[in-house]
């Protein structure tokens, strides 16, 4: 994929700046993306090396051709509704999701080199299902609290439920 500047492409096409994005709501974003990953599970796509040892800038700066998130900047819906690099940080900002998350899909330290596009897919749609979960249970009383904690003990997928508990946590600190 080739990047031009705003200036190159006014050269070759009309670009209305003004046009407005289409609004998805984060849980749309992230189920698109992980769809478009799915349209060819076995893809290996690549991973980005030690991005939690990168330093906020550099992190947020980092990409590579090929990667879960270049799948998504080229999707011309995902662009539309705001999606403007294919950057560690812009996905972090347009998809919503915090640095954990994003590096449980796309670093190097989980997959090596390449990770499939079906299990990138999958990590997605669990951030997607932790923020779900914790939001629900922000807005509940104690007793009914207890009660999904019980469910979602019950949760055969360990990372997942790892990940409620993160959140629930960083939700009531503001982490």
């Amino acid at each position: 994929m080739k990047h031009h500047a705003l200036e190159q492409l006014q050269i070759v096409a009309e670009v209305d700046q003004d046009y407005p994005h289409q609004i998805m709501s984060r849980n749309e974003r992230l189920e698109r993306w992980a769809e478009l990953l799915e349209l060819n599970p076995g893809r290996s796509l690549s991973t980005l090396r030690q991005t939690e040892y990168q330093q906020v800038r550099e992190r947020a700066a980092m990409r590579c051709d090929g990667s879960p998130i270049s799948i998504a900047f080229e999707d011309p819906v995902l662009r539309a509704a705001g999606l403007e690099n294919d950057s560690y940080g812009e996905a972090t900002r347009f998809f919503e999701l915090a640095d954990y998350q994003l590096h449980r899909v796309i670093c190097y330290c989980h997959f090596g080199a390449n990770v499939s596009a079906a299990t990138a897919a999958r990590h997605i749609r669990n951030a997607r299902q932790v923020c779900s979960i914790v939001r629900k249970v922000g807005r509940l009383k104690p007793a009914t609290i207890c009660r999904i904690t019980v469910e979602v003990a019950a949760m055969s997928d360990k990372v997942l439920l790892r990940d409620v508990y993160r959140e629930f946590i960083c939700a009531g600190r503001g982490c």
